[in-house]
């Protein structure tokens, strides 16, 4: 039997139902839910990342949330250090902890390690974001011209990791991927059991609309306003998260609220389809259909794998 600890990781696309399944088993078990979420983690930013309600973190107990404000930049390795000191510290009080999310680099960061961080500087940085400010769409197409790898992994509109990409390639003149390959190193501390939920595209995108249309009606615009009146700016990396810029664009009245609408639910399908790209490089995954009772279902094989049986197969679930 392996002494490595124990970890099941909850994985979809957003608005699959994560969140819902991960809730019912940390009540039954009981357990502590970790956000594997690179947008929860900025304070503020709580209707449009779908942070859980004060009550649901009453409920159970929450990590990975509100660790940094929006004028900070956090990290894979900032993540990496802080998931494994708290998974730690619940092992320690004999809590297990479901780690949550569709951050994949996140979830490979914590399960896997990452070698040293590619260098960063801030001149560096501001003259690439000048360059896109001065002509959108800049930044992506010198990316195709000096690391085509990772312009044709990443979307003209992932501004954050094109600028990152840009950073890493002009300070060390190696493109991004050659830094992480040559530098990264592979440890795990868990035994871990990927479980993904899946629906199919029309269910997913009636569910992404869904719940666009109840951020929206909870409160999202005026969230947005609050931030930028509390001196949140745009170049801001959690304002880079899905619609928070659209939504400063509406309040400018450049946007009508339907076209709003309409923008974010698009980015968010594109989104879930970059999501698709992650989850085929993880065969781990034990992909399981949402139902109301699968995590009554899946308690059985979740409780016999923390208490150290053999690895489950979840296919006759």
């Amino acid at each position: 039997m392996t002494t490595r600890q124990r970890l099941v990781c909850i994985v979809g696309h957003t608005a699959s139902g994560k969140s819902s399944l991960a809730m019912d088993l940390a009540r039954a078990l009981p357990a502590s839910i970790l956000s594997v979420d690179s947008m929860q983690v900025y304070r503020g930013f709580d209707i449009g990342t779908a942070k859980p309600s004060l009550a649901e973190r009453e409920e159970v107990p929450h990590l990975g949330l509100d660790l940094c404000g929006p004028d900070q930049r956090f990290s894979a390795g900032q993540f990496l250090r802080y998931a494994r000191t708290v998974i730690a510290e619940q092992a320690e009080e004999e809590r297990p902890v479901l780690a949550v999310g569709g951050t994949g680099l996140y979830l490979r960061a914590m399960l896997s390690g990452l070698g040293p961080e590619a260098p960063a500087d801030p001149e560096v940085r501001a003259g690439i974001q000048a360059e896109e400010a001065a002509a959108p769409g800049a930044m992506h197409r010198r990316l195709q011209a000096v690391d085509p790898a990772a312009a044709a992994r990443l979307h003209p509109h992932d501004l954050v990791r094109c600028e990152r990409a840009l950073e890493v390639f002009q300070i060390t003149g190696q493109t991004i991927s050659q830094w992480q390959d040559a530098h990264r190193f592979a440890e795990s501390p868990f035994e871990t059991l990927l479980v993904g939920l899946r629906r199919s595209r029309v269910e997913l995108r009636a569910r992404i609309g869904a719940r666009i249309d109840a951020m929206l009606a909870g409160g999202w615009v005026e969230e947005v306003e609050r931030l930028l009146g509390q001196g949140v700016t745009e170049e801001q990396t959690p304002m880079k998260a899905l619609g928070y810029r659209d939504i400063a664009a509406h309040l400018r009245g450049e946007l009508a609220r339907d076209v709003l609408r309409d923008r974010i639910e698009r980015a968010s399908w594109r989104f879930a389809k970059r999501q698709t790209t992650w989850f085929n490089r993880e065969p781990s995954i034990q992909w399981l259909d949402p139902a109301p009772d699968l995590a009554e279902r899946l308690l059985p094989a979740i409780r016999g794998f923390l208490d150290g049986e053999a690895y489950p197969s979840l296919e006759v679930l």
